[in-house]
């Protein structure tokens, strides 16, 4: 297993990120439990959830990946600091969580306090916001004319992440948080997060998680390359694009228990002719390499200048140990001329 710096943190984390979204719904604490030994047991030291899970997100499941997790932790205290856990603040929107309000300073102290009961651990080792305030090119909501930028007050926005970055430093002085990260963000809010922080002596983001795939790359180069100058751990989540690059829902299966088998927030937004068009494409490419689907798309997204970890998450023990293998492997330099062919060919697929 590789270990990297989490940016400008004292922490090393695998380049493996273990995701936990679906414990709660498609996965339960046996099978939490499960994952958590084999992925420890394979070198990966960093797990990521959040307030908001399982998901699809609702009333019902709300807190009960953190709750999946802490009881995991509260047999195993012993074993607590061979994880760098993380976890998330979930952003406005959901009637459920705040009423839908936007994150504050005061919404950030009751919610690291409410995920460290879940938890039931004394601290967390890297407290992110799932998303921010504004809206933001995220969930497919990339395309030109979706957002205005000019209708965003800037310096409201700005006092709001002061506020949030205050409240973030109240808990890591109260050894409740070690560092802080993004979720969801932009380099306007990367670079406005680090401005205040340098400014006013505040937390500074040492990483920020997005969406990042063979089917969604939007961030290259751009972010990247601002998370590579300033030193910010850049982890990508939805390397399978929903598991979609792993070729299971292929013209239009949707096999039982599959996450779009699912009812979706969102809806399937990725659920395109495009990307079935794309799929299949790098399917015949991991079929050359004797590769899975799956393994070429996260031998790919590990491989990209920048990554630092990548998040992956599994329903099974056998997703999972296949989903780690990936990263034992490095791609030929002829299937990556050939993926990147398929890239050209299908750029924005979704």
């Amino acid at each position: 297993m590789k270990y990297v710096k989490l940016g400008q943190s004292e922490l090393n984390v695998s380049s493996i990120c273990l995701g936990s979204m679906t414990w709660g719904t498609q996965n339960n604490q046996a099978d939490a439990n499960e994952q958590i030994e084999l992925a420890l047991s394979s070198g990966i030291n960093f797990i990521d959830t959040a307030e908001m899970y399982a998901v699809p997100p609702s009333a019902e499941t709300y807190g009960v990946t953190e709750t999946l997790i802490g009881n995991w932790i509260a047999k195993n205290q012993d074993r607590r600091s061979e994880i760098i856990l993380a976890t998330k603040i979930a952003g406005n929107g959901l009637p459920w969580i705040r009423e839908g309000k936007d994150i504050t300073g005061e919404a950030v102290i009751a919610s690291v306090d409410a995920s460290l009961q879940r938890l039931q651990t004394d601290y967390i080792d890297l407290y992110q916001l799932h998303w921010p305030n504004r809206l933001s090119p995220h969930f497919s909501k990339h395309w030109p004319g979706m957002l205005s930028f000019s209708d965003v007050d800037t310096a409201e926005h700005s006092a709001q992440m002061l506020e949030i970055l205050q409240a973030l430093d109240s808990c890591v002085k109260a050894g409740k948080v070690r560092y802080c990260g993004l979720s969801d963000d932009t380099p306007w809010g990367i670079n406005e997060y680090l401005r205040l922080a340098e400014k006013h002596s505040l937390p500074r983001m040492v990483s920020i998680q997005n969406e990042f795939s063979l089917l969604h790359f939007k961030d290259w180069p751009y972010l990247l390359e601002n998370c590579v100058h300033e030193d910010v751990a850049y982890l990508p989540w939805s390397p399978l694009a929903g598991g979609v690059l792993s070729g299971k829902y292929l013209n239009g299966s949707r096999p039982q228990g599959s996450r779009w088998a699912l009812s979706q927030r969102l809806g399937l937004f990725r659920d395109t002719k495009t990307v079935d068009k794309a799929v299949a494409e790098y399917c015949n490419i991991a079929q050359q390499y004797h590769l899975t689907p799956a393994q070429l798309a996260l031998a790919w997204c590990a491989g990209v200048d920048g990554v630092s970890s990548t998040i992956i998450g599994a329903t099974s023990l056998s997703q999972l140990n296949e989903n780690i293998a990936a990263f034992e492997t490095a791609l030929p330099e002829d299937a990556i001329r050939e993926i990147d062919g398929v890239i050209r060919k299908y750029p924005m697929p979704f």
